[in-house]
């Protein structure tokens, strides 16, 4: 088995031609809206166990890495105003260039004919429509992989063994809902297991990770990595 590690909104960084989309709300970048508050530093920590990583280098409110181009919230409130060729123009520069990375990552331990676990590492705001999310930490998966299924209730076992973290499958989101690793799982039907880890950000500090939240993340996916045949 190899390991990748991902991360779609690693940084809320906007690039100096569309600085001014944001003049009026600089504040926004510097929300959840904006970024995933200690995702990076997550996938600094587990970038050891991995075999090939990837992190994104520019913010959402661009344009949305972890969505397919058809879908409608693609582009933020603050770019979706943009002329089509300067829409087309962001998906050439950094959108396409960032997935296509990493399906070729993908494709290249495939045609040796091995299994890929790709983790993508998010966070998520603790209060969310005025309410409160009950989970420490998520776990998102199709159900109906059979090899997501079962790494996902390996992984949950030993987080809960490891520590009293609340831990829950496919919540705040759905692991089939679009997404990196739904497009993934349809390109490689075989030996690809997509899983997104999203942590609490109240374990966050200013973009920086509790230490006791990233070594439990840390041992747990290593202990299930050693458990794989």
């Amino acid at each position: 088995m190899k390991i990748v590690i991902t991360c779609e909104h690693a940084t809320n960084a906007i690039p100096p031609e569309y600085v001014y989309l944001f003049v009026e709300q600089k504040d926004v970048l510097n929300t959840h809206e904006g970024y995933d508050p200690g995702a990076y530093d997550l996938y600094n920590y587990l970038e050891p166990l991995s075999n090939a990583s990837y992190a994104q280098d520019i913010g959402r409110l661009l344009i949305e890495t972890n969505r397919s181009l058809h879908h409608p919230k693609l582009f933020s409130r603050f770019s979706k105003i943009l002329e089509h060729s300067k829409k087309s123009e962001i998906i050439e520069k950094h959108y396409s260039p960032y997935r296509r990375h990493v399906e070729n990552i993908i494709l290249d331990f495939h045609k040796l004919n091995l299994t890929v676990l790709h983790l993508s590492i998010h966070s998520f705001t603790p209060v969310f429509n005025d309410l409160e999310r009950n989970c420490d930490i998520g776990i998102l998966y199709d159900p109906k992989v059979w090899l997501e299924k079962q790494w996902s209730e390996q992984f949950k076992s030993s987080l809960t063994e490891e520590s009293k973290y609340r831990v829950r499958k496919n919540y705040p989101y759905h692991g089939k809902a679009d997404g990196f690793t739904t497009y993934l799982r349809k390109r490689f039907t075989e030996n690809y297991i997509g899983i997104e880890i999203e942590v609490n950000q109240k374990f966050v500090s200013r973009n920086i990770m509790q230490e006791s939240m990233k070594e439990t993340i840390y041992k747990s996916i290593e202990l299930c990595i050693k458990k794989a045949p």
